[in-house]
């Protein structure tokens, strides 16, 4: 299993907006295959810094699977 990380800095003031998008976007990124589960933790001490926590199969699940598929430009869009 991969673990991937990712630090999501929200324009302040939209958090809110981000977190309504980031549901969609959830349902987007669990059809993937390899796809086993993500976590989305909001910082206390940075109230618009959000951390992704994503569980793939294979690296090249999280790579080629979603980064080159049409999903991601669904879920990078929202």
């Amino acid at each position: 299993m991969v673990l991937e990380v990712a630090k999501l800095d929200v324009k302040p003031g939209r958090e809110s907006q981000f977190e309504s998008a980031f549901e969609k976007a959830s349902a987007i990124i669990s059809r993937i295959h390899g796809y086993r589960g993500h976590e989305l933790q909001r910082c206390i001490e940075h109230p618009n810094r959000y951390i992704l926590l994503v569980r793939w199969d294979t690296i090249e699940h999280h790579t080629a699977g979603f980064r080159q598929s049409s999903e991601y430009q669904q879920w990078k869009s929202l």
